[in-house]
């Protein structure tokens, strides 16, 4: 569906650095990595929001760059919560939104709003940072289109708005036409609705693969300071000491012949763990 070949773009502190990765039909696909790390970057030089220096990017077959208008017709984008306009009602804003698309559907609009309990009367400005989120959300949704781009949805939203809105975008994809692309910090949140993960630092796609195959790929270790050795330091991506002993993050791959895997403790990472270790990848 979504097909982002070599994204790049320099600024002068940051760099995205040849970011690829493929958004399927009838799946979520998590965007996950720290703050800073070039999630937003990335979505807006998807949109052309930010104009890339290299890269393309190709939607149901076509260049959505050179069939810009086109494309966004058929792709929900919301970039943060609602913010324009604050001192004017839900209904004026939407009113001109809604003007930009071919296919917008005032009862698709209207059932969503019903669904988070968000009163049309009111202005922008007496509306919280999650109703707007909300807000943002149902207009994404409410113009049919097939591709759903969101750039941390669950910011600022309680765990039960958080969990009524994952479960949104389940049922958004249940039909296998569309798909959901969604940056988030929040990792607990794909642990819940993922099925794929692309894993972005300092700029560049370190994990890309369904979140299961991720996960299987990694394992967290666990052993006491006697079995921390300088051989085990150096197959671990990221590890931390402790009075105890240690705990570190590898891939299971590079694990190899090494003796003394098993007599260490080992579990299975969630994405959460793999964020926290990569960080420290090198820092060691």
């Amino acid at each position: 569906m979504l097909v982002v070949d070599g994204l790049a773009k320099r600024y002068p502190s940051f760099r995205l650095k040849e970011v690829s990765f493929e958004v399927p039909a009838g799946h979520i696909t998590g965007f996950i990595g720290a703050n800073g790390a070039g999630k937003t970057t990335t979505l807006k030089s998807i949109m052309n929001i930010v104009r890339p220096d290299a890269g393309k990017v190709t939607f149901e077959g076509s260049d959505l760059h050179a069939h810009e208008a086109e494309a966004k017709q058929r792709i929900g984008f919301m970039l943060g919560p609602v913010d324009v306009y604050p001192k004017h009602s839900i209904r004026t804003v939407v009113d001109v939104y809604r003007r930009f698309y071919e296919d917008w559907d005032d009862r698709a609009f209207g059932a969503f709003l019903d669904r988070f309990e968000i009163d049309a009367r009111k202005k922008i400005s007496e509306l919280s940072t999650g109703m707007r989120v909300k807000l943002g959300v149902s207009m994404a949704l409410s113009h049919g289109a097939k591709l759903i781009l969101l750039d941390e949805p669950t910011s600022g939203l309680d765990p039960v708005a958080r969990d009524e809105l994952l479960d949104l975008l389940q049922e958004v994809v249940e039909d296998g036409e569309r798909g959901v692309l969604f940056s988030t910090h929040i990792t607990s949140d794909l642990d819940k609705c993922a099925d794929y993960i692309v894993f972005i630092r300092n700029g560049r796609i370190i994990g890309n693969d369904t979140k299961d195959d991720l996960i299987a790929n990694h394992v967290l270790l666990k052993g006491s300071t006697a079995e921390y050795t300088d051989d085990l330091r150096g197959r671990m991506i990221g590890h931390k000491s402790h009075a105890f002993g240690f705990t570190g993050l590898a891939r299971t791959d590079d694990l190899g012949d090494l003796d003394t895997v098993g007599s260490l403790h080992a579990e299975r990472p969630n994405l959460e763990t793999l964020m926290l270790y990569y960080d420290l990848e090198g820092a060691q």
